[in-house]
């Protein structure tokens, strides 16, 4: 029986961790497939949620101070001297400066070898693999030189900060702690060679770190065994390093300057990707606003039916082929499964995503209201049959193959996108305004179409394949109609002059050929009206009635796409420029958010964000294809894994 023992008092750090809002861009990502971590260049954990992406959080300190942070720093608030992460992986490295010395701080959620025996792996759907998520966040601290006084902070706060957690010894005394909340079955293990006290919900410890000392702190959930010491914890964090640069040497980079920004973001969209299931979750936060101080901010944990397209496109593009076919094949069990097809799923392929309001939080930089959860699951946007009909072509293309299931999806999604095209829905943008006969609506119903017909002729259904080309002909025939201007611009809906940077799919979608007058028209008119100094806009608010008040950042996908679409007209040099540009405005780390505030720079909405980083994939591989051929007019297609069919 171990012996009753009492509290180890020891002092936590009495400084606040932040006096202001962290800019969102500034963050570090960690990942291990099934967890993602935010970190703070303060070295605070800010945002995590267990026991997946999308479960409620454990820290959330970055939506409001109470709702549980853990920092490992020096006691000193001071200024990181440097954050990388370790070369061709999702290690975190931050360095410290102080008067008397330096610590390095490593950050990791741990992968190691796949347990098949183990209960953990019940939830895998795909391929089983030889690694898994070990379910621990792992923090490994070094001093360089001189000494260092450094703190751990630890205060889980459950449930999005409403459910405080309570601490108490294991039989490995002051070095492990086991903390529960009433009401969860979630169960914290902090594990670690210093000598951990408890102040109500809070661990803290506090030590002097002399030149060659290391120590490690791991938290750990889900009952696995978290590391005893030092060098297990080293042990498992050089393993989870080979995972991630053997994972990336699969890929196929070109040997460019900004080979590091399309290295990063495979491994930011790698990051995002639940692996039990295959999904790729469109963010790894919820709430972060698209202004500061506005009111939309919105949940992005889930998976969106139309990133199928960008993510294939941007995964053959870069030879990871194994996480293409396995989100092909998590769309396509959803496909099988459900008679009336969704714009949004959970990424487990949850139907339902209720949306809710937590009162309680103030919002990152006073944000609110904070919303979990997403109502726009239950939109109509009429973009869902084409993403998933050109996903399925272009897996056809790269995978040269189809399995048997393939045909009665595309029958009827394409049946779906004949019977409703003609009707208004709620866009690209999911606005939550009036119902409209958005363009490039109606352009995604003609892709499910048009590749639908593709598809239906190469594999045999000629009588299909010619009843549906007359189809996509007379949707392409309304649109043209109806959804250009006199200037031969494509417009945001019918009956609008106004612009919207969802046509800048339009020459990638090859709905017109890229030296059409109005597609030049439109990527020209884009460019030159709907940008703040060089940035694109998603739409003139004022013009849009997106259900609404306020102002919103350039959004950064519609960036890229504007890259993307430049090089396809043929404007390789303006293209070359932009793309320079935004670039330039990564993050220290190379990540992306949802938006760029065009006046300062910073980084806006949810972090980091996986549709931002497919564009930039198909931005700078636009690019450098047509830098290799110095034939800017010779565009190909947008990724070149769509090159055969497009």
């Amino acid at each position: 029986m171990a012996k009753k023992r009492t509290k180890l008092r020891v002092d936590v750090a009495s400084k606040p961790a932040h006096t202001r809002s962290v800019p969102i861009g500034d963050y570090g990502f960690l990942s291990d497939g099934e967890v993602s971590a935010l970190v703070s260049p303060g070295g605070s954990i800010d945002w995590m949620c267990l026991p997946r992406f999308d479960s409620p959080s454990a820290f959330g300190h970055i939506l409001g101070k109470l709702a549980g942070s853990f920092r490992v720093a020096p006691d000193e608030i001071t200024v990181p001297g440097d954050r990388r992460y370790l070369p061709g992986t999702m290690i975190l490295e931050t360095s410290w400066g102080t008067p008397t010395g330096w610590i390095i701080v490593r950050d990791a959620l741990l992968i190691g070898p796949w347990r098949h025996e183990d209960s953990r792996s019940h939830t895998h759907q795909r391929t089983p693999v030889d690694y898994e998520a070990e379910h621990v966040l792992l923090r490994t601290i070094r001093c360089v030189s001189g000494e260092v006084q450094t703190i751990v902070d630890c205060e889980p706060v459950l449930d999005y900060g409403r459910s405080q957690v309570a601490w108490s010894y294991t039989e490995h005394g002051y070095h492990q702690g086991v903390g529960r909340a009433e009401g969860s079955d979630l169960e914290l293990h902090l594990t670690s060679d210093l000598r951990l006290g408890f102040e109500g919900g809070r661990v803290g410890a506090r030590t002097l770190l002399k030149e060659g000392d290391v120590r490690y702190i791991a938290l750990s959930w889900g009952g696995v065994e978290p590391p005893m010491d030092f060098a297990e914890a080293y042990r498992r964090q050089v393993w989870t390093a080979h995972h991630w640069q053997h994972w990336l040497a699969r890929g196929d980079f070109p040997d460019h300057p900004w080979r590091s920004y399309l290295q990063r973001s495979a491994l930011t969209l790698k990051g995002l990707t639940y692996t039990p299931t295959g999904a790729i979750a469109a963010a790894g936060s919820a709430s972060l606003p698209e202004t500061p101080g506005g009111n939309r901010n919105y949940d992005y944990r889930y998976t969106w039916i139309r990133d199928a397209t960008f993510a294939l496109w941007g995964m053959y593009s870069l030879g990871f082929d194994w996480e293409a076919v396995d989100f092909f094949s998590f769309i396509a069990d959803i496909a099988s499964r459900d008679e009336e097809l969704q714009i949004m799923y959970g990424i487990g392929g949850e139907r339902e995503l209720a949306e809710q309001e937590l009162d309680h939080l103030p919002g990152y930089a006073a944000s609110r209201p904070v919303r979990i959860g997403n109502a726009a699951y239950a939109q109509q946007q009429h973009d869902v049959w084409g993403a998933l009909l050109d996903s399925v072509y272009l897996h056809s293309k790269a995978a040269d193959h189809l399995d048997g299931r393939i045909w009665p999806i595309l029958d009827k999604q394409v049946s779906q996108a004949l019977k409703h095209w003609r009707e208004p829905d709620a866009g690209i943008w999911e606005v939550r305004g009036e119902l409209q006969h958005f363009t490039s609506s109606k352009i995604m119903c003609w892709v499910a179409v048009d590749r639908g017909a593709k598809l239906a002729r190469e594999t045999g259904e000629t009588g299909k394949a010619a009843e549906w080309e007359l189809a996509a002909q007379e949707i392409k025939d309304d649109i043209l109609a109806n959804g250009v201007d006199e200037r031969g611009v494509l417009t945001q809906h019918y009956g609008t002059k106004a612009l919207d940077a969802s046509l800048l799919l339009a020459p990638l979608l090859r709905f017109l050929p890229p030296d059409d007058q109005r597609i030049r028209a439109t990527v020209l008119a884009i460019a030159d009206e709907l940008t703040v100094h060089g940035l694109v806009l998603r739409y003139r608010v004022e013009e849009t009635d997106d259900g609404f008040s306020g102002e919103e950042g350039s959004f950064t996908i519609c960036s890229f796409w504007l890259v993307s679409a430049l090089c396809e007209i043929g404007e390789y040099h303006r293209a070359r420029k932009l793309c320079a540009k935004l670039l330039s405005f990564a993050g220290p780390l190379e990540l992306y958010g949802e938006e760029i505030d065009p006046h300062t720079g910073q980084h806006l909405g949810n972090f980091p964000q996986a549709f931002t980083h497919l564009a930039l994939i198909n931005a700078v591989m636009h690019v450098i294809r047509l830098e290799a051929l110095q034939e800017p007019t010779d565009t190909g297609s947008w990724a070149g894994a769509t090159e055969a069919g497009r």
